[in-house]
């Protein structure tokens, strides 16, 4: 009975391993995987086709242009963002990380969004930001918040709600490093006030504990 018990752990301890191994971006089994949109000849692996390894160039693993400020102005959050996702630099498929210049106009704001497929890791170049993110039903909805300077980092974990405020006089920026080729955004006012189509002001005005007008008038703003 102890050898059968044993032997279900090692079981239970191999499908748990393999869960988590699986649980994000794959693990690659060749150097790289250049995505391409063209399928011909292709190899898809991991929601990509792979380039002929044989015509892969530097230029695959390059992205100029992180030292240009990205246009705070073109928002009224005073918020702008420089990804680098597989979508942008085509060398990161299957390798499982990703980067971003973030901007940020005097008070400028990244609102509270989260990442569903990837850890965030955020260094202050330059300003000073205020940044915070909360934790689960699990953990009670927790806030952790903490000001960054210039040279300071700060973690944000992988599916939680989080945000950043520029709280200097000046321009800030920062840049994040990501656990994933494609770790998505989704900002969480955008998601719940203008989903297309809108969730029912019914749903929302009782989910929110105020009155349905209020409600509608957020649906209006983010339609």
């Amino acid at each position: 009975m102890e050898k059968l018990h044993y032997l279900l752990f090692l079981s239970l301890l191999a499908l748990t391993s393999s869960l988590v191994a699986s649980a994000y971006d794959p693990s690659p089994l060749q150097d790289f995987c250049v995505a391409i949109k063209n399928p011909f000849d292709g190899v898809f692996v991991n929601g990509k086709f792979c380039k002929d390894p044989k015509q892969v160039k530097a230029d695959d693993f390059f992205f100029p242009g992180l030292n240009k400020p990205g246009n705070t102005a073109a928002t009224p959050l005073g918020f702008a963002v420089t990804p680098v996702f597989v979508d942008q630099l085509a060398g990161l498929n299957t390798l499982g990380i990703s980067f971003a210049r973030l901007d940020f106009a005097p008070y400028g704001l990244n609102p509270p969004h989260i990442h569903p497929r990837g850890t965030e890791i955020l260094v202050v170049v330059e300003g000073s930001l205020f940044v915070g993110f909360v934790t689960s039903n699990q953990n009670n909805n927790t806030l952790f918040t903490k000001v960054l300077n210039a040279g300071d980092l700060f973690v944000f974990l992988i599916g939680q709600i989080h945000f950043q405020l520029n709280v200097g006089e000046g321009n800030a920026f920062a840049f994040a490093g990501l656990s994933s080729q494609n770790p998505g955004v989704t900002t969480i006012a955008n998601a719940v006030f203008g989903s297309k189509p809108p969730i029912s002001a019914d749903i929302l005005a009782k989910a929110f504990q105020v009155d349905k007008n209020v409600i509608s008038y957020l649906q209006k703003q983010f339609s």
